[in-house]
């Protein structure tokens, strides 16, 4: 069996590492921070030194940290010391236009580059549920599917390379405008002199409802979101610099940027 590597053991990354190893795949894993791999080793997995290190032992690896430097960094030593018909997988969200920069790196040393972001956070993580997005060749989905499967529920081929990543972006910016849209509906609900605890118990029954609806209505105030408003604001952001100018996606900065602003500023 190919041995699966995996960087960015964080709140997301670190339950989808440890669906990996629970699936009985060979599992190779890296931290800046050593206390990091102990529950790792736990379940039999190796560590490795560095990243480059890391690269050189595994012919499939996943990439799960936060943001385009982060993923770039990591990309570049990995491309560096993986052999060739090893792959790259991407499971940040990040521009579209990364993963490109990235695969032109790696196919010159016959390496393949799947962009891989996915939904539902570290519980779904946990529980193997999470929706994967991919973008890449079909033939590299293929091989990397039964790594998606330890960890996924929905696992979507949406096209080429980048496809995945423009998928992720749009649906991270439709969370944030249905918070943004459940922000502005309680308000309104209050200055009706409706109970705000009530309407939103309402509202979850009936035609109203959103995912972002219930996940605004558990918060007691915006700011109580502050540890994801950072991530779904970058996602708003990013899908402006995909896609400027659009109607769609201004409408959809339109109804997020509220919440996301009483958000993050508390």
């Amino acid at each position: 069996m190919s041995r699966v590597g995996f960087i960015g053991l964080g709140s997301q990354g670190g339950p989808m590492a440890e669906r990996i190893a629970a699936a009985g795949m060979p599992l190779t894993v890296w931290a800046r921070r050593a206390e990091a791999l102990a529950p790792f080793h736990a379940l039999g997995a190796q560590s490795a030194e560095s990243v480059s290190a890391l690269g050189a032992a595994c012919e499939h690896v996943g990439v799960c940290v936060v943001d385009d430097a982060g993923v770039m960094a990591i990309c570049d030593e990995l491309v560096g010391s993986m052999a060739p018909g090893s792959r790259i997988v991407i499971h940040a969200t990040v521009l579209p236009e990364t993963c490109a920069i990235i695969a032109e790196k790696a196919a010159s040393r016959g390496i393949a580059v799947l962009d891989a972001p996915v939904s539902g956070g570290g519980p779904a993580a946990s529980a193997g549920t999470l929706t994967v997005m991919c973008g890449g060749e079909a033939a590299d989905f293929a091989a990397a599917r039964p790594v998606f499967e330890t960890f996924g529920g929905l696992i979507v081929h949406l096209g080429p390379l980048g496809a995945g990543q423009r998928a992720k972006i749009v649906n991270n910016a439709l969370m944030a405008a249905n918070m943004g849209l459940a922000h502005a509906a309680l308000a309104a609900g209050e200055a009706l002199g409706i109970d705000r605890g009530a309407l939103a118990e309402l509202v979850k029954a009936s035609s109203g409802r959103s995912f972002g609806f219930e996940v605004y209505a558990r918060l007691p105030t915006p700011a109580a979101f502050a540890h994801g408003a950072p991530l779904l604001l970058k996602d708003v952001n990013l899908l402006a610099l995909i896609l400027p100018e659009n109607d769609g996606a201004e409408t959809l900065r339109t109804a997020a940027t509220p919440f996301l602003s009483a958000a993050t500023n508390g």
